[in-house]
């Protein structure tokens, strides 16, 4: 009894680093057998970016292929991380995650605004402060409702 009005009273728990994938994967399992691939090669070790990397090239793969019937669990995951992950978890979002996804489709003649169908609020936001930033709109990007 105690414990439970301890937790409550420090509120909704955030979203960890350790938790990223296997909330990606949950809502994409088509990414499991080259999640497998990738654990095998790497040995299991923890590589966040590198881990993005490898499921990002999934999506863009997905999408180049008209096979889109997880991106909308896939996003909603996306927005998730953004809204309740920790700082880490948000920034690897936006970095790992959404760039990760206009590098990769860019870098492979895939137009990046087939994505934004499928992004949530949040994560529309960050995807285009991402443009904003490369294009020299603005200088870094960061989130614009902290203070």
């Amino acid at each position: 009894m105690a414990d439970s009005l301890l937790l409550a009273e420090k509120g909704p728990k955030m979203i960890a680093k350790d938790q990223i994938m296997p909330l990606l994967l949950e809502a994409c399992p088509s990414f499991t057998q080259k999640w497998a691939e990738y654990r095998a090669f790497y040995e299991c070790k923890d590589l966040l970016y590198v881990e993005l990397d490898t499921f990002v090239d999934h999506i863009v793969e997905l999408l180049k292929t008209n096979r889109t019937d997880e991106f909308p669990a896939v996003f909603e995951i996306i927005e998730r991380l953004h809204l309740e992950g920790d700082d880490y978890v948000r920034e690897a979002t936006t970095i790992g995650a959404l760039e990760g996804i206009q590098n990769v489709a860019r870098n492979s003649g895939t137009d990046t605004e087939e994505f934004i169908q499928y992004l949530r609020p949040e994560s529309l936001k960050w995807w285009r402060q991402l443009n904003e930033f490369w294009t020299g709109k603005i200088p870094f990007v960061s989130d614009i409702n902290k203070a």
